[in-house]
């Protein structure tokens, strides 16, 4: 499979005027981005959209592979919430490759409160590998 990048992703497409606009960068067998979620995305008074949250460890799964050279799309995604994210909170996003089996990559994410280190959301993924044409 090949996709197309045009800068326009929702979660770090610096071209999205409505999107997030998160920016990844590498650090050893991690990637991570800190970021505070804007209050358009609020679900109950005060909290984070649960469906962002996904979206954030989406995000962190998938750089996670394109800096380790494996870019890929989600094929399956699972999340554990601990802890609301509320708006405008400082937080730092972290993804891994835990595995690499020919054309599946198995990752993880983790939020975490800058504050207190305090995890409020957690998921493990499978990305299937595409070879990107960079537009």
């Amino acid at each position: 499979m090949e996709v197309d990048y045009d800068g326009r992703c929702f979660g770090c497409g610096p071209l999205n005027e409505d999107g997030l606009k998160m920016a990844f960068v590498p650090e050893g067998e991690i990637s991570s981005c800190e970021f505070r979620v804007p209050a358009r995305y609020q679900s109950w008074k005060g909290v984070v959209h649960g469906g962002m949250v996904a979206l954030i460890l989406d995000e962190a799964i998938g750089w996670a592979a394109w800096h380790r050279g494996h870019p890929g799309v989600t094929g399956k995604l699972e999340v554990r919430y601990r802890h609301p994210l509320k708006i405008g909170e400082h937080i730092r996003v972290v993804g891994r490759v835990n595995e690499i089996r020919r054309t599946l990559i198995r990752t993880s994410a983790f939020i975490e409160r800058i504050a207190d280190g305090t995890h409020i959301a957690e998921a493990t993924g499978t990305l299937m590998e595409v070879s990107v044409d960079k537009a």
